[in-house]
């Protein structure tokens, strides 16, 4: 297992993506190390060669406030990272994700109801296949497919 993980090093390292493996595992711990509220407001986005973690904020605000906690960031990210912790960190006004917090509940529609002709001709269109999955796929496919055009619509 180690010698793929070398492996899978080595290519994102020809790819110019080196710090991709340490970017993932410090992206996975800053909310942690820095606070939700903090997190909301900046985010890392790359380790330079030099073991500087840029960060962007959102607002100058934030890149200062934050200029004032970098010792403390930075310890707080040796003591959970270990070695691939970064050895600066730098913050300018970049793009920074929205929280998922704040979103609305999505609630998830119920598929339409499918008549009964059209689930016979899906059904019929299917069951030349043998394999019992793929035939249901497939006839779940066709289901679709038929209700699209008996709808109208183009999407």
């Amino acid at each position: 297992m180690e010698r793929i993980g070398r492996e899978v090093e080595r290519e994102l390292a020809r790819g110019g993506s080196r710090d991709a493996i340490p970017l993932a595992a410090l992206t996975a711990a800053w909310p942690e190390v820095v606070g939700d509220a903090i997190a909301r407001q900046a985010w890392p986005l790359r380790i330079a060669r030099d073991g500087t973690l840029h960060v962007a904020t959102s607002s100058a605000t934030w890149a200062n406030e934050l200029g004032f906690l970098t010792d403390e960031i930075i310890e707080r990210l040796r003591a959970r990272l270990g070695p691939q912790a970064p050895s600066r960190l730098r913050c300018a006004v970049g793009p920074v994700p929205e929280s998922g917090a704040d979103e609305p509940e999505r609630t998830v529609e119920a598929p339409p109801e499918v008549p009964p002709e059209i689930g016979a001709q899906a059904d019929s269109a299917a069951s030349a296949i043998d394999d019992p999955e793929l035939r249901e796929l497939v006839a779940r496919a066709a289901r679709a497919s038929l209700l699209k055009a008996r709808s109208g619509r183009d999407f």
